[in-house]
Formats: structure tokens, sequence, C-alpha cells
């Protein structure tokens, strides 16, 4: 019996081996300038604002173009009890969501279902915006707030939370619509890292009697673990971000009266979008970098965080509980 022909394939040589690593270290160089760039760029805009503040910008809460006095509290605690809320919100939901999609839905139901949430990603954030301004604001207002308002009046600390005008704009309304936009980013991750889970092991968790939520909790989220935190990281940032639907439900004021849920605040990012373009020249237009270069900060920081969160549950794997 004669053999089979063999195949032969071409093989690229040393010297495109040497040009591909050469276009590959080039491109991470490339990125590593860009963000060096934008750093020392933004380090030069804010300079004045810098020179002048130091560090006292981050714990003022005045505000004032006129007389010229700026500090950044108000947008640094907007931006980040916005995102705290909207993460309070979405991630339990989205787990829920892919939980369901992977391990409850009908085979029928879950990739029309899978496909809608998705679709939500896609909505531009300026729909969400004017949605949440025109339609969601007088809703949390008659029914979330308002309620809330009667039933915590007079209570110490929770009373506190819930004062203020019950007009629909504000913190927690921006921190909903925050949640609704980063639901569909969370949710699509955690369903995808769940479903690479190998259904050896479920199907060996079924088989030892275990329930839903205990082949969840026990096998399922162990083996995913690192790509859980990712995709709450990248919402995380998605929620840090956002301009134009935080603009328009946040209310926008440069003051901080109170702890409360309700009132009216303000974010970098919304502090930006709204008095950059007409921001004088100086020191006003210099605070604004300023603020920007904390949101880079921000962000930089959260990073950081989730990256060394996920190298000690990397170095925790295998170990013994």
């Amino acid at each position: 019996m004669s053999k089979p022909p063999t195949v032969k394939t071409a093989r690229s040589g040393p010297m495109a081996d040497r040009i591909f690593g050469w276009l590959a270290k080039a491109a991470a160089l490339f990125t590593l300038g860009m963000l060096i760039a934008i750093l020392v760029s933004l380090t030069a805009g804010a300079w004045p604002a810098i020179s002048k503040y130091g560090l006292g910008f981050l714990t003022s809460t005045t505000w004032d173009p006129v007389k010229e006095e700026f500090g950044g509290l108000v947008m640094i605690y907007g931006t980040l009890m916005t995102s705290v809320i909207a993460l309070l919100i979405a991630v339990p939901v989205s787990f829920g969501i892919a939980v369901f999609l992977t391990e409850l839905s009908p085979g029928w139901l879950k990739r029309p279902l899978g496909t809608a949430i998705e679709l939500l990603a896609a909505i531009p954030s300026i729909v969400y915006g004017m949605w949440g301004l025109l339609v969601f604001g007088p809703i949390l207002s008659t029914y979330v707030q308002q309620p809330l308002q009667a039933l915590f009046s007079g209570v110490p600390v929770l009373g506190a939370f819930v004062s203020g005008p019950p007009v629909g704009i504000g913190i927690l309304s921006a921190g909903i619509i925050l949640a609704i936009m980063i639901i569909p980013f969370i949710a699509a991750v955690m369903r995808d890292v769940f479903e690479v889970t190998p259904t050896l092991l479920k199907e060996s968790a079924y088989g030892l009697g275990a329930t839903t939520w205990e082949v969840v909790s026990t096998v399922v989220l162990p083996y995913t673990k690192a790509g859980v935190i990712g995709g709450i990281m990248l919402g995380l940032g998605r929620a840090i971000g956002e301009t134009m639907a935080v603009t328009f439900v946040i209310g926008n004021f440069n003051q901080l009266d109170s702890l409360s849920l309700f009132q009216a605040a303000n974010s970098i990012t919304s502090a930006l979008a709204n008095e950059f373009a007409e921001a004088a020249e100086g020191l006003h237009q210099a605070s604004l970098m300023y603020l920007g270069l904390v949101l880079f900060f921000i962000t930089l920081v959260v990073l950081s965080l989730s990256k060394l969160l996920l190298s000690q549950l990397r170095k925790n794997e295998g170990t013994k509980t």
C-alpha cells in the first residue's frame, strides 16, 4: 500500500519572525507612549491649578469661576457615589441574569433574552440621559423618593440620606441610570465566563446531590472568579467615565450641602462636559484639567486594585480554605 502524499506547508523564515516581533513591540510601546503623553498633557494643562491649590483642591467644596476659587471635592464625591450605587445595583442583577441564562433558562428563551440584554449596551448614553430626565425621574420622585421620606422622616441616620427635595434628579437617580447602563456589560462577561466552566464539573456536582445554587457557588464561581472580577471592573470603568447620561440626571449642582442621596450634585465628567467649552483660559481651564487628571488617577487606582485582587486570587488557587 502506497503512503499518502505528504503536504508541505510553507514556513516563515527568521526574518519574518523578527519583523513580527518588532511590530508587536512597537505597538506595545506606542500604547505606552500614548498613555504617558496623555498624562503629561493633563499635568501640563492643570499645572497652574496644581501649583496654586495643591492637594487642597481635593478637599475643597468651593467652585466659583467668578472669584476664581476652585475645589474638586463635590465632583469627586459625585463620581464615586454614583459609581458605587451603580455597582451595588448592577452586580447582583447581572449575576442573576448570568446564572439564569446559563443554568435555569429554557433553550428557546436563552438566545433571544441574551440578545435583548446585550442590545441595551447599544443604546446611546444620551438616550439614557433623556429617558432618565423625562421618564424615570418623575417615576422615581413619586414612587420612591416621596415614600422613603415619609417612611424615614425623623430617623437620625436614614433620614439624612433621604432628605432634600424629591425632584427625581440627583445622586441616586444618576446611580440607577448608570446601573442600567453597565448591566449589559457585566452580565455578558459573567455569562460568557460561566459558560466556559467544564460541563463535567457541574454534572459531577449535580450527581452528588448539589442544588443549582451550590453548583454555582462552589463550582462555577471559584472556576470563573477572575473573569467575574474582570467584568465587574469593566462595568465600574464604564460607570466612572460616563458623561452624557450623568449630565442629564445628576443635577449639575456644585455644592455639597448634605449626604442625602436625593440632592443634586455634580461629577467630574459632567463638570467637564458643561464647562470646558466655555471656560476662560487660566485658572478655570486649569482646574478642569486638574479634574481630568484626578479622574485619570481614579481609573488607574481602580484598575490597579483589580489587578492586585486578581493576582492574589491566582496565588491562592489550589490552596484549601
